[in-house]
This record gives C-alpha cells, structure tokens and sequence, in this order.
C-alpha cells in the first residue's frame, strides 16, 4: 500500500472515530435517563401501593412523678427524694404528693390484613395504657386491641375494628439477597407518608442486644430509617414486606446509614403464634454450640464448615433424651443446612414445642439422623425461677451454660444470669436487668440456682437482701428490700 493509500485510510478512520465520539454520548445519555425514569417508576410504584396500609401509631403512658422538684437537673427522679431527705430531715421536707404524667410516643405500623389485624414492633406498644392508630386516608382508631407482644423477637400484633381496609402483602425474607433495593416507609419524627430508599447492607445480623432474649436475625440496611419508622414495613420492589423496620445503630442518636429490620418470615411465625394464642411459646432443644471453624472442620474431617459443634447438652433435656451428645456436628435441620449457632438457635425457638424434628448429624466421621421431640422453652425457665423470696424480689434466674458463659463474656465469673424481672417489683425498681449477673448473694459467692436460693434463705426472716451484681464491664452491690 503506498503513502497516499495509506493516508486516505487515516483520514476515513479519523472521521470514523469522531462520528462515534460526537454522536455516542447522547444515545448513551438517553439510555441512562430513561433507565433512572423507569426505576423511578418502579420506586412510585412501590409506595403508591404500600403507602395507604401505613399506618401511625401513638401510644399513651401513664407515669407516677414527684412534682416537689420541678427544676431538677436529675429530670423527675431527684436524688433528694425519698428515702435520702426522710431520714435526714424528716417527711415534712419530702416532696409533694407524685402527680399522674402522660408520657407520649409514636411510632409506625403496617395492615396485613383486610379486617384490621396491624404488624408493628413490641418496643413501640410496650407498656403503654392507650394505643391509636391513625390511617393514611385520616381515619383514627382509638379502641385499639392488643393481640400480643413478643420482647423475644421485637414483634407486636394490634387490631383494630374495621373491615375493607388497604393491606400490604407479606413477602419472603428467605429470598432477600444482599445488594437489592429496598424501601422503608414510616412516620419519623411525626412526618407521615415517609419513603426512604436503599439497598440491602447484610442478612443475618446477631448478637447486638437489641431484643430483651437474643432472638435476632436482623436485615441489615442502608435506606434511612429515624425515631418513628420504628414498626414500619421495609418493601421489595414487587412491593411486598420482607421487614419491618426495628432499630439504628448511631453514636448522635440520628441516621448514620446503618439500620435494622426483623424478617418477615421470622415475624410471620411469631404473628401467627400471638394471634393463635396471645403469647409465643419457643421450642427448646437444650444444648450449648458452637461455630465450625476451619481447623475444626479438617480436625473432623469436614467437607465444608457449615453446621453446629455441640459442647454441652443440658441432663434431662429434649436434647439428651433424643440421644444428642457432646461432639456431635449438626448439619442439617429437616433437611435444611444449618449455617451457625445463632440461626440453628432461632430455627428451634420458633418450633412450636412438641413438634418432632430430624437433625442430621455427624459423630465420629459418620452421618446419621435423629429424631428429636422440641421442648418448651418456658417450661425449662420455669425450673430455675429461684425460691419463694427471688419470686418476691421478681427476679428469675438461670444456671450460666458455656454459651451463655461466651455470650456474656463471663470468663472468670461464677454466679447465675437474671432471665426475668417482673414490672413494679423491687428488682425492677432497683434498674435491675434480664441479662445482668448475680455473683454473690448476702455475703455468699454463688455459682448456681440452688446456691442462690440456699443464700436467700436468712431474708426470708430480715426482709432484706444484698446482691453484688455484673453488668458489663462492672459489678455493684444493689440492697433489696421484700415487701
């Protein structure tokens, strides 16, 4: 090819390229905006269907506050109350009489159904003396009914009496992958009508203290969620509930991009119990687990690290009865992986109890089945409640096991894990917590339940116990007095 061949080919080429340079950006320009249009309907379309079945919900508490320190930096719980000024200079320097305070709050909710029944979280309804529901269309429920609160798993379930009303349809959580949009939608800070958009962060989200028993599995996301959207429902793009929206975590008490849904399978099964029976009863099995690792999973010979390594099984538990012992490997629950402690731990709590299950197991390099009747979990806490006086103080308790031992960071301590505190008893008065640990009892060092009803006894006659007491990172002794 000689030189001006060539140079005629440059010259075509050149053109060629600038065509393409000059005329691309636009068709691709075109194609980006009408690809924001179409998720943007997408997004529309999502709320106009869900927004209606949101509801607002306000609950109404009854407090009893002194009124004799109405300045107080100490809020209405003055320190000089009391006790303190009584016996120092006498009642007649008390404060007034406590006066009734009505405490407001507000949060959000979700119709699942046409007949009135509302999904929403337990910590927005717990305690409170009046609910009321207010519909997207301004209509207002004040006779609203409590159909059950579950602190286990942050789930309440409310009804109102209406018929014909918007719902919005439950999807399946299972499905959720990580990365997918999503939408919340509540009422933050009293906005009504709220929509915020974002995508999946996580699945599987536990151990972050969040539900009064552990029972966590949470989604985590990235879709703004404030004071208020507490209870609201966090939508797929089919517009569907695969959440409802539970938690932040923030260091300045506003959105930091990360917050916290329950599943709406694992709140699907704890709605059907509450509205079955009012209460939900958790499956127990009775044993301590823990992760495979990967130097446990070539030690046992594993093909991969998922399952359960069990360190403990409880004596007399369902566990032990159906012939589980120490070491062995649980892969599979009906048939289903089992992917790690806290998720085998959730599946068997929303067991109902006497239901028969097959574990897949392996010991000693071999696989085989078991076929093992659930408990009830109520029923095993119900042996360790402690004596007549634990039951005036309105504490509960439970011997520490190995995962509530690693769970609570308890290495080094002995003593035994308060597992209730009953509302208006001295124990609840006294800020004494489900969770906190008790180490010593009236001088004595205690290591389990029957210890520590043994060292209650002298308070049966003095009225009076001291209890030196964990949480967290530090122990105090706390007197109780028995009514």
């Amino acid at each position: 090819m000689n030189e001006r061949n060539m140079m005629s080919l440059s010259k075509k080429l050149f053109l060629a390229i600038t065509v393409i340079l000059v005329t691309a950006p636009p068709v691709l320009a075109d194609n980006g905006i009408e690809s924001l249009r179409q998720t943007s309907k997408a997004f529309t379309e999502v709320a106009n269907k869900a927004v209606p079945a949101v509801v607002s919900v306000r609950v109404e508490k009854v407090i009893q506050v002194s009124s004799g320190y109405p300045n107080s930096p100490f809020g209405y719980h003055s320190p000089f109350d009391d006790e303190f000024f009584e016996r120092f200079f006498g009642r007649r320097y008390r404060g007034q009489a406590p006066k009734e305070h009505r405490q407001m709050g507000q949060g959000s909710g979700f119709i699942i159904s046409d007949d009135g029944y509302v999904l929403t979280n337990n910590h927005v309804v717990e305690d409170a003396d009046n609910i009321i529901i207010t519909l997207n269309d301004g209509r207002e429920f004040k006779d609203v009914k409590v159909i059950g609160a579950d602190p286990g798993s942050d789930v309440a379930v409310l009804k109102i009496d209406s018929k014909d009303l918007p719902f919005i349809e439950l999807g399946d959580s299972d499905k959720l992958e990580i990365g997918e949009w999503v939408m919340a939608v509540g009422n933050p800070f009293g906005l009504s009508e709220t929509v915020t958009v974002g995508v999946v962060s996580a699945k599987g989200r536990k151990n972050l203290r969040l539900t009064d028993d552990g029972y966590e599995d949470f989604i985590q996301t990235d879709a703004a969620i404030n004071p208020g959207n507490s209870g609201g429902p966090l939508l797929n793009l089919d517009g569907q509930v695969i959440g409802i929206n539970s938690a932040i975590y923030s260091k300045s008490g506003g959105y930091m991009g990360v917050g916290f849904a329950i599943p709406i399978n694992m709140a699907t099964t704890v709605k059907d119990q509450l509205i079955k029976n009012g209460k939900v009863t958790r499956g127990f099995l009775g044993v301590s687990m823990q992760n495979i690792t990967s130097e446990m999973s070539e030690y046992f010979e594993l093909s991969d690290k998922k399952g359960v390594l069990i360190n403990e099984v409880i004596e007399d538990s369902p566990a032990e009865k159906g012939g589980l012992k120490v070491r062995d490997i649980i892969t599979k629950l009906n048939g289903n992986p089992v992917e790690g402690p806290s998720a085998f731990k959730n599946s068997i709590a929303l067991i109902e109890p006497g239901t028969k299950v097959t574990l897949t197991i392996i010991r000693d390099q071999e696989e085989m089945e078991l076929k093992i009747e659930i408990g009830s979990r109520d029923d095993e806490l119900a042996k360790g409640t402690g004596s007549e006086v634990s039951k005036k103080l309105g504490i509960e308790v439970i011997d520490i096991t190995k995962d509530l031992r690693k769970q609570l960071d308890l290495e080094g301590f002995d003593g035994v894990v308060i597992s209730k505190v009953l509302d208006s008893t001295p124990a609840d008065k006294a800020g004494i917590e489900p969770g906190m640990v008790i180490l010593e009892v009236n001088g004595k060092k205690i290591s389990n339940v029957e210890e520590f009803d043994e060292a209650l006894k002298p308070s049966e006659k003095t009225k009076k116990v001291l209890m030196l007491i964990k949480h967290e990172y530090f122990a105090q002794y706390i007197p109780l007095r028995i009514d």
